[in-house]
């Protein structure tokens, strides 16, 4: 699952950045999402990582249970 954080920053420095990220063929959304994933990594202590990361991949390989099929009662 993914997270939406909202900061507030003034119109014209927004505008700004994304004129200036657009000449680097760069979006606001990725230069943030690759600062907040590098502020992570710095953050966060690498066993908390791994755990995480250990987490997700044994979400990810796991196939959902198909419903059991209910008898019915008409014979």
């Amino acid at each position: 699952m993914k997270n939406t954080v909202i900061i507030s920053l003034d119109d014209a420095k927004v505008s700004a950045l994304k004129m200036y990220l657009a000449q680097k063929n760069s979006t606001l959304d990725s230069e943030v999402t690759r600062f907040a994933e590098q502020l992570y990594g710095k953050i966060v202590p690498q066993n908390v990582r791994d755990f995480i990361d250990m987490t997700a991949k044994q979400h990810s390989t796991e196939k959902p249970k198909p419903s059991a099929a209910k008898p019915t009662d008409k014979p």
